[in-house]
């Protein structure tokens, strides 16, 4: 009898080449493209996917402060932090935040999409979000993602 072994393919540091992307967040709906880039940094696009390992690729976002928020989320969503002192809760909406560092609304929306260890702190790490159309990473000869979907 011939049998055949068949083996599941896992990604390994030595096997996996993590690109680099570019993405423009002008025009862009706020939770679909923070969706789509989260799914980018995991991994998840990649047939060598694997949940145990870091296997997603470096993204550039450009235009952070362009991007759209649907409805009245500009002034009603709230973003709430804690300075640790007594009395000490702060509330921030969006449209402020847009306007003190707008790179924060994107970060914020993504790295709530990611797992919450050690694995999601490092796959945070290779997101890069700028407010304006310049960024340093031209030597990595990024390639321009376009999302159909969205």
């Amino acid at each position: 009898m011939d049998t055949l072994s068949y083996k599941t393919q896992v990604a390994k540091p030595s096997t996996v080449v993590h690109k680099w992307y570019i993405v423009d967040a002008e025009n862009q709906t706020l939770g679909r493209i923070s969706s789509e880039i989260a799914k980018i940094l995991q991994g998840k696009n990649k047939p060598s996917y694997t949940t145990h390992f870091d296997a997603g690729d470096h993204v550039i976002i450009i235009n952070a402060e362009k991007v759209h928020l649907s409805g009245k989320k500009l002034t009603d969503k709230v973003y709430v932090r804690h300075t640790g002192y007594p009395g000490g809760q702060r509330f921030m909406t969006p449209k402020i935040a847009l306007a003190k560092k707008p790179e924060f609304v994107l970060e914020n929306a993504i790295s709530h999409m990611l797992p919450r260890t050690r694995l999601g702190r490092a796959m945070f790490k290779k997101l890069h979000v700028f407010a304006g159309t310049d960024h340093p990473h031209a030597a990595q000869k990024p390639e321009v993602l376009k999302f159909n979907n969205i």
